[in-house]
Protein backbone atom coordinates (compact mmCIF):
# COMPACT_ATOMS: atom_id res chain seq x y z
CA UNK A 1 0.00 0.00 0.00
CA UNK A 2 1.51 2.93 -1.13
CA UNK A 3 2.01 5.65 2.08
CA UNK A 4 0.33 9.39 0.52
CA UNK A 5 2.07 11.35 3.83
CA UNK A 6 3.71 11.31 6.41
CA UNK A 7 3.85 13.17 9.86
CA UNK A 8 2.81 12.72 13.31
CA UNK A 9 -0.63 12.60 15.15
CA UNK A 10 -0.50 15.63 18.03
CA UNK A 11 -2.22 14.52 21.43
CA UNK A 12 -1.73 16.95 24.06
CA UNK A 13 2.14 17.21 24.13
CA UNK A 14 2.14 13.29 23.08
CA UNK A 15 3.94 13.34 19.41
CA UNK A 16 2.72 10.35 17.58
CA UNK A 17 4.65 9.57 13.86
CA UNK A 18 2.32 8.19 11.10
CA UNK A 19 2.45 7.17 8.36
CA UNK A 20 -0.99 7.82 6.24
CA UNK A 21 -2.72 5.45 3.18
CA UNK A 22 -5.87 5.97 1.41
CA UNK A 23 -8.35 3.44 2.93
CA UNK A 24 -10.72 3.62 0.00
CA UNK A 25 -10.42 3.62 -3.82
CA UNK A 26 -12.45 4.80 -6.64
CA UNK A 27 -13.33 1.77 -8.92
CA UNK A 28 -15.63 3.99 -11.01
CA UNK A 29 -15.10 2.94 -15.23
CA UNK A 30 -13.83 5.52 -17.12
CA UNK A 31 -13.84 6.27 -20.58
CA UNK A 32 -11.52 7.76 -23.02
CA UNK A 33 -12.97 10.20 -26.13
CA UNK A 34 -11.33 9.44 -28.80
CA UNK A 35 -11.69 10.11 -32.84
CA UNK A 36 -14.87 7.90 -34.21
CA UNK A 37 -12.79 7.37 -37.31
CA UNK A 38 -9.49 6.01 -36.53
CA UNK A 39 -9.86 5.60 -32.20
CA UNK A 40 -6.84 7.67 -31.37
CA UNK A 41 -7.42 9.23 -27.94
CA UNK A 42 -8.49 12.78 -28.45
CA UNK A 43 -5.28 15.27 -27.42
CA UNK A 44 -6.51 17.89 -24.92
CA UNK A 45 -4.20 21.24 -25.69
CA UNK A 46 -3.46 23.85 -23.36
CA UNK A 47 -3.58 26.97 -25.09
CA UNK A 48 -3.78 30.67 -24.35
CA UNK A 49 -7.05 32.25 -26.09
CA UNK A 50 -5.46 35.50 -25.86
CA UNK A 51 -1.43 34.74 -27.21
CA UNK A 52 -3.01 32.06 -29.65
CA UNK A 53 -0.04 29.16 -28.61
CA UNK A 54 0.08 26.28 -27.34
CA UNK A 55 1.50 26.32 -23.16
CA UNK A 56 3.91 24.34 -21.47
CA UNK A 57 3.56 23.82 -17.96
CA UNK A 58 6.38 26.14 -16.87
CA UNK A 59 3.93 28.86 -18.76
CA UNK A 60 1.56 28.08 -16.49
CA UNK A 61 1.25 29.46 -12.79
CA UNK A 62 -2.65 29.92 -10.07
CA UNK A 63 -4.34 32.75 -10.09
CA UNK A 64 -7.12 33.79 -7.87
CA UNK A 65 -9.87 35.65 -9.34
CA UNK A 66 -10.55 38.21 -6.64
CA UNK A 67 -13.05 40.21 -9.15
CA UNK A 68 -14.31 39.55 -12.77
CA UNK A 69 -11.40 39.32 -14.96
CA UNK A 70 -8.51 40.48 -12.45
CA UNK A 71 -6.58 37.89 -10.91
CA UNK A 72 -3.29 37.63 -7.97
CA UNK A 73 -0.88 35.02 -8.80
CA UNK A 74 -0.41 32.78 -6.49
CA UNK A 75 3.56 31.29 -6.52
CA UNK A 76 4.25 27.90 -5.02
CA UNK A 77 7.09 29.74 -2.52
CA UNK A 78 4.10 31.68 -1.30
CA UNK A 79 2.19 28.09 -0.46
CA UNK A 80 4.95 26.59 0.59
CA UNK A 81 5.55 29.15 3.81
CA UNK A 82 1.93 28.60 4.57
CA UNK A 83 2.92 24.97 4.87
CA UNK A 84 5.96 25.25 6.77
CA UNK A 85 3.48 27.55 9.22
CA UNK A 86 1.16 24.60 9.41
CA UNK A 87 3.44 21.88 9.80
CA UNK A 88 3.29 18.22 9.20
CA UNK A 89 1.10 17.42 11.62
CA UNK A 90 -2.87 15.28 12.80
CA UNK A 91 -3.25 18.12 15.51
CA UNK A 92 -5.99 16.83 18.24
CA UNK A 93 -8.33 19.16 19.35
CA UNK A 94 -11.00 18.26 21.00
CA UNK A 95 -12.55 14.44 21.61
CA UNK A 96 -16.10 13.71 21.01
CA UNK A 97 -19.35 11.28 20.39
CA UNK A 98 -18.89 9.59 16.64
CA UNK A 99 -22.93 9.62 17.14
CA UNK A 100 -22.90 13.61 17.39
CA UNK A 101 -21.31 13.97 14.02
CA UNK A 102 -24.22 13.70 11.19
CA UNK A 103 -22.35 11.72 8.23
CA UNK A 104 -22.78 14.74 5.86
CA UNK A 105 -19.93 15.70 7.12
CA UNK A 106 -17.84 12.64 6.10
CA UNK A 107 -15.55 13.21 2.90
CA UNK A 108 -12.92 10.44 2.48
CA UNK A 109 -10.94 7.98 5.04
CA UNK A 110 -7.11 7.16 5.51
CA UNK A 111 -5.52 4.42 7.20
CA UNK A 112 -2.94 5.59 9.62
CA UNK A 113 -0.24 3.40 10.68
CA UNK A 114 2.61 4.21 13.31
CA UNK A 115 6.28 5.24 11.95
CA UNK A 116 9.18 3.04 13.59
CA UNK A 117 9.01 4.52 16.72
CA UNK A 118 5.82 5.42 17.35
CA UNK A 119 4.29 2.23 18.32
CA UNK A 120 3.43 3.00 21.70
CA UNK A 121 2.04 5.75 21.79
CA UNK A 122 0.20 4.82 18.70
CA UNK A 123 -1.41 1.97 21.09
CA UNK A 124 -2.07 4.43 23.88
CA UNK A 125 -3.63 6.85 21.78
CA UNK A 126 -5.64 3.63 20.31
CA UNK A 127 -7.00 1.95 23.91
CA UNK A 128 -7.53 5.24 25.28
CA UNK A 129 -9.88 6.14 22.53
CA UNK A 130 -11.32 2.32 22.80
CA UNK A 131 -11.91 2.67 26.85
CA UNK A 132 -13.56 6.05 26.65
CA UNK A 133 -15.67 5.52 23.32
CA UNK A 134 -14.64 8.81 22.06
CA UNK A 135 -13.06 10.09 18.74
CA UNK A 136 -10.77 12.73 18.35
CA UNK A 137 -11.54 16.15 16.16
CA UNK A 138 -8.55 17.96 14.66
CA UNK A 139 -6.75 19.72 12.02
CA UNK A 140 -4.62 18.51 9.08
CA UNK A 141 -3.04 20.61 5.83
CA UNK A 142 -3.38 18.12 2.90
CA UNK A 143 -2.94 19.31 -0.71
CA UNK A 144 -2.86 22.93 0.05
CA UNK A 145 -6.08 22.85 2.08
CA UNK A 146 -6.35 22.87 5.85
CA UNK A 147 -8.96 20.04 6.70
CA UNK A 148 -10.87 19.44 9.46
CA UNK A 149 -10.88 15.61 10.24
CA UNK A 150 -12.28 12.54 12.63
CA UNK A 151 -9.68 10.23 14.23
CA UNK A 152 -11.26 7.03 15.38
CA UNK A 153 -10.92 3.08 16.24
CA UNK A 154 -11.91 1.13 13.28
CA UNK A 155 -11.27 -2.60 13.34
CA UNK A 156 -7.31 -2.37 14.83
CA UNK A 157 -5.89 0.86 13.41
CA UNK A 158 -6.42 4.39 13.57
CA UNK A 159 -8.38 6.01 10.84
CA UNK A 160 -8.86 9.58 9.85
CA UNK A 161 -11.76 10.76 8.35
CA UNK A 162 -11.45 14.11 6.70
CA UNK A 163 -14.84 16.37 7.38
CA UNK A 164 -16.40 19.09 5.91
CA UNK A 165 -16.06 22.61 8.16
CA UNK A 166 -19.74 23.75 8.80
CA UNK A 167 -19.90 26.97 6.09
CA UNK A 168 -18.85 23.93 3.37
CA UNK A 169 -22.11 22.82 4.24
CA UNK A 170 -25.03 24.17 2.83
CA UNK A 171 -27.90 25.80 4.57
CA UNK A 172 -30.84 23.36 3.87
CA UNK A 173 -33.38 26.47 3.45
CA UNK A 174 -31.42 26.43 0.04
CA UNK A 175 -33.30 23.39 -1.53
CA UNK A 176 -36.54 24.18 -2.89
CA UNK A 177 -39.83 22.13 -2.75
CA UNK A 178 -39.52 20.66 1.20
CA UNK A 179 -42.63 20.01 2.21
CA UNK A 180 -43.82 21.77 5.54
CA UNK A 181 -44.65 19.23 8.49
CA UNK A 182 -47.98 17.94 8.26
CA UNK A 183 -50.26 15.24 9.74
CA UNK A 184 -49.35 12.55 8.02
CA UNK A 185 -52.48 9.93 7.77
CA UNK A 186 -52.43 7.44 10.73
CA UNK A 187 -52.68 4.10 8.59
CA UNK A 188 -50.17 5.02 6.22
CA UNK A 189 -48.02 5.72 8.42
CA UNK A 190 -48.50 2.60 10.25
CA UNK A 191 -48.12 0.65 7.23
CA UNK A 192 -44.50 2.63 6.45
CA UNK A 193 -43.62 1.88 9.88
CA UNK A 194 -44.17 -1.73 9.65
CA UNK A 195 -42.15 -1.54 5.60
CA UNK A 196 -39.29 -0.18 7.76
CA UNK A 197 -39.73 -3.05 10.00
CA UNK A 198 -39.56 -5.52 7.53
CA UNK A 199 -36.82 -3.99 5.52
CA UNK A 200 -34.70 -3.66 8.33
CA UNK A 201 -31.37 -5.81 8.94
CA UNK A 202 -28.29 -6.24 10.35
CA UNK A 203 -25.74 -3.80 8.09
CA UNK A 204 -23.26 -5.99 6.45
CA UNK A 205 -21.31 -4.46 3.73
CA UNK A 206 -20.51 -7.64 1.90
CA UNK A 207 -23.95 -8.23 0.93
CA UNK A 208 -24.23 -4.99 -1.59
CA UNK A 209 -22.58 -4.47 -4.96
CA UNK A 210 -22.37 -1.89 -7.55
CA UNK A 211 -24.58 -4.01 -10.25
CA UNK A 212 -24.07 -1.05 -12.98
CA UNK A 213 -20.53 -1.63 -12.65
CA UNK A 214 -20.36 -5.50 -12.90
CA UNK A 215 -22.98 -5.58 -15.79
CA UNK A 216 -20.77 -2.70 -17.68
CA UNK A 217 -18.01 -4.86 -17.28
CA UNK A 218 -19.71 -7.63 -18.79
CA UNK A 219 -20.99 -5.57 -22.28
CA UNK A 220 -16.71 -4.53 -22.00
CA UNK A 221 -15.90 -8.01 -22.44
CA UNK A 222 -18.36 -9.09 -24.79
CA UNK A 223 -17.45 -6.35 -27.05
CA UNK A 224 -13.83 -7.16 -26.59
CA UNK A 225 -14.55 -10.83 -27.53
CA UNK A 226 -16.57 -9.58 -30.62
CA UNK A 227 -19.54 -11.35 -28.68
CA UNK A 228 -23.26 -9.72 -29.88
CA UNK A 229 -24.60 -7.52 -26.98
CA UNK A 230 -27.63 -8.40 -25.74
CA UNK A 231 -30.29 -5.84 -24.63
CA UNK A 232 -31.33 -7.00 -21.03
CA UNK A 233 -35.21 -7.39 -20.96
CA UNK A 234 -36.83 -4.09 -18.93
CA UNK A 235 -38.18 -5.03 -15.24
CA UNK A 236 -42.11 -4.31 -16.07
CA UNK A 237 -43.37 -1.16 -13.67
CA UNK A 238 -46.54 -1.93 -11.71
CA UNK A 239 -49.20 0.95 -12.23
CA UNK A 240 -49.70 2.38 -8.80
CA UNK A 241 -52.84 4.30 -8.51
CA UNK A 242 -52.16 6.04 -5.04
CA UNK A 243 -49.48 5.59 -1.57
CA UNK A 244 -51.70 3.36 0.01
CA UNK A 245 -52.04 0.91 -2.70
CA UNK A 246 -47.90 1.03 -3.34
CA UNK A 247 -47.49 0.77 0.78
CA UNK A 248 -49.98 -2.32 0.68
CA UNK A 249 -48.27 -4.01 -2.29
CA UNK A 250 -44.87 -3.51 -0.74
CA UNK A 251 -45.82 -4.58 2.43
CA UNK A 252 -47.29 -7.84 0.96
CA UNK A 253 -43.63 -8.25 -1.25
CA UNK A 254 -41.43 -7.55 1.70
CA UNK A 255 -43.11 -10.28 3.79
CA UNK A 256 -43.36 -12.61 1.21
CA UNK A 257 -39.64 -12.18 1.31
CA UNK A 258 -38.98 -12.10 5.11
CA UNK A 259 -40.96 -15.81 5.42
CA UNK A 260 -38.88 -16.92 2.17
CA UNK A 261 -35.52 -16.02 4.21
CA UNK A 262 -36.90 -17.18 7.76
CA UNK A 263 -35.25 -20.37 8.72
CA UNK A 264 -38.12 -22.00 9.29
CA UNK A 265 -38.81 -21.88 5.80
CA UNK A 266 -35.62 -23.12 4.53
CA UNK A 267 -35.09 -26.51 3.43
CA UNK A 268 -31.99 -28.27 5.02
CA UNK A 269 -30.30 -29.63 1.61
CA UNK A 270 -30.10 -33.57 1.97
CA UNK A 271 -26.51 -34.85 2.96
CA UNK A 272 -25.16 -36.51 -0.26
CA UNK A 273 -23.66 -39.90 0.14
CA UNK A 274 -19.56 -39.93 0.32
CA UNK A 275 -18.07 -41.98 -2.49
CA UNK A 276 -16.29 -45.20 -1.68
CA UNK A 277 -13.20 -46.43 -3.10
CA UNK A 278 -12.91 -50.65 -4.36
Amino acid sequence: MHTMWKGSISFGLVNIPVKMFAATEDKDIRFKYIHKECKTPIKYEKVCPACKRELTQDDIVRGYEYEPGKFVVIEDKDLEALRQASGKAIEIIDFVNLSEIDPIYFIKSYYLSPQETGEKAYNLLREAMNRTGRIAIARITLRDKQSLAAVRVYKNLLVMETIYYPDEVRDISQVPNIPSAMQADDKELTMATQLIDNLTTTFDPEKYTDEYRKELMELIHKKVEGNEIVQPQEVPQKNVIDLMQALQESLKETQRLKETDSPKTKKVPARKKKATTG
